[in-house]
């Protein structure tokens, strides 16, 4: 019997207390410190990012000539309007064909010369600097840069001259044929350096081990880099790619507006650019932001279907 009851009171004096669900005084008042933390950059989140995306709706959905001008309710003005417009047309496929050319093309040439450098050869170091080079340049000086090349009177057409091609010499800038390749062209040079300085610095914590297993098994760099090193970082590649697209989505307008104006006619006209025109030059603010909502969805739809090719978690 007193064995029994012994036995009995080691094992309640020996099984674990479950954790009690209800949180103490002190981890609600951790949680409320957080909060009251995080208060100020909600704030400002709501009020500067929220805040202009709803303005891009509701000013869609009006009649506005100009900043000082009479407000009135369009509807769905705008929209017919934009959709009536054939230049809004040429800036979807002019806009569609820079997204198309540039981010496979700047991303894969940036992989692969990040690769080049992640295996640290004679002067990698310099290399990574400059590579940096595009990067530091600002924007008006790396359009100066295109035009003094891609002028009438530039360094191509006198190379070309100089090698009896003088036959292919054109008026890059201003040909509708050649307009907007220039410009994609100055988005993959703006992009290809520091991307690569990007995918350099993730290359470099990839184990040794995996590409010298690799060349043991007899693969090449070119396999390699592809098969071996490329699975490895593929949530990396998603997420660059992500920011490319969103930059050339967004951010070509100033390219177009420093070096073509959207020119000749609308042939280097993109949607970022279209927006800018309509709102600052042709004084319509509903057409613009209307172009601006379609501009939104279009990098809405585009960073979704990033994230399924890449099979991102986030």
């Amino acid at each position: 019997m007193t064995t029994l009851t012994s036995t009995a009171g080691e094992a309640a004096v020996g099984r674990p207390t479950p954790p009690s669900s209800s949180p103490g005084p002190g981890g609600r008042a951790r949680r409320q410190g957080g909060t009251v933390l995080a208060l100020p950059a909600l704030v400002w989140y709501l009020v500067f990012m929220v805040g202009p995306l709803v303005a891009i709706f509701v000013v869609a959905a009006l009649h506005w000539p100009g900043m000082l001008q009479p407000v009135s309710f369009a509807g769905f003005d705008n929209v017919r309007a934009v959709f009536d417009d054939p230049v809004f047309w040429d800036a979807v496929s002019n806009t569609a064909i820079q997204l198309v050319v540039a981010i496979p093309v700047m991303v894969a040439c940036a992989y692969m010369l990040g690769y080049y450098v992640a295996q640290k050869p004679p002067g990698h170091r310099v290399i990574r600097y400059l590579l940096f080079i595009p990067g530091l340049i600002s924007t008006p000086a790396k359009a100066m840069v295109f035009y003094a090349a891609l002028s009438p009177d530039g360094l191509l057409n006198g190379g070309l001259e100089a090698v009896g091609l003088g036959s292919l010499a054109d008026a890059w800038l201003a040909s509708p044929s050649t307009a907007l390749a220039c410009l994609i062209a100055l988005d993959i040079w703006a992009g290809i350096g520091f991307t690569a300085v990007l995918f350099a610095a993730r290359l470099g914590s990839v184990p040794e081990e995996l590409g010298e297993a690799a060349q043991l098994d007899g693969a090449g760099h070119w396999r390699t880099m592809w098969r071996v090193h490329f699975p490895v970082i593929k949530d990396y590649v998603g997420v660059v790619t992500m920011l490319q697209f969103l930059w050339t989505l967004f951010g070509s307008a100033q390219h177009v507006l420093l070096l073509t104006q959207g020119g000749p006619g609308s042939s280097s006209t993109t949607l970022s650019f279209l927006v800018y025109q309509k709102a600052f030059i042709a004084a319509d603010l509903g057409y613009s932001q209307t172009v601006g909502v379609l501009l939104f969805l279009v990098g809405l739809v585009g960073l979704l279907a990033i994230r399924r090719v890449f099979r991102q978690s986030y």
